[in-house]
């Protein structure tokens, strides 16, 4: 289930708000205007499962996000455990790529088919770490400030919805607030 812990931006030991509850999660993300939806999970993804079948599967809710928010591009990213230092390599290179804040010229949209991964909303003088599982569709406005944690040992599938080609590149802010905050790993420890 989606776990959100809110933070002040200069106090990340402090925590003003640690939920599970879906109607606490929607009323606090208001606040950053970002919206956390579900959609049913249709059928396992194992390793080897294409993002063609993924897509496949979620047909017709993609097509509907798309028409109803004017997106055109959609794709599947997934990063699934396999053993050996290559793979520890390649996991190690992805996690560090977003975990400096940075926003983006248009919204970002992910749907959780498998795994979990944290978004962090740096808004307003507060951090709001959603920590997505399975299920979730979580929008980002455009121009968020934020940073993405998918953890030690990365096991996530996402579908990825934009508006334009370029639209995941990052616009990287420079600052080192995400040094600061608990990781991922540490949010779900905590219980």
């Amino acid at each position: 289930m989606t776990l959100l812990q809110v933070m002040p931006e200069d106090a990340p030991d402090t925590v003003l708000l640690r939920t599970r509850d879906e109607g606490e999660i929607a009323e606090a993300l208001q606040e950053s205007s970002a919206r956390l939806r579900r959609w049913p999970l249709r059928g396992n993804v194992l390793p080897g499962t294409s993002g063609e079948d993924m897509l496949a599967r979620y047909r017709s809710d993609v097509d509907e996000l798309c028409a109803s928010e004017g997106l055109r591009l959609v794709d599947v990213v997934q990063l699934l455990p396999e053993e050996g230092p290559a793979w520890e390599e390649r996991a190690a290179t992805a996690r560090s790529a977003f975990l400096e804040e940075h926003r983006h010229a248009e919204n970002e949209i992910r749907f959780f088919a498998h795994g979990t991964g944290c978004f962090y909303l740096h808004v307003a003088g507060r951090v709001y770490a959603v920590v997505c599982e399975a299920g979730d569709l979580l929008s980002v406005p455009a121009g968020t400030r934020h940073w993405f944690d998918m953890g030690p040992r990365p096991e996530f599938c996402a579908i990825r919805f934009f508006e334009e080609e370029d639209g995941w590149v990052g616009d990287f802010t420079g600052d080192p607030i995400a040094q600061r905050f608990p990781r991922l790993d540490a949010l779900l420890a905590a219980g």
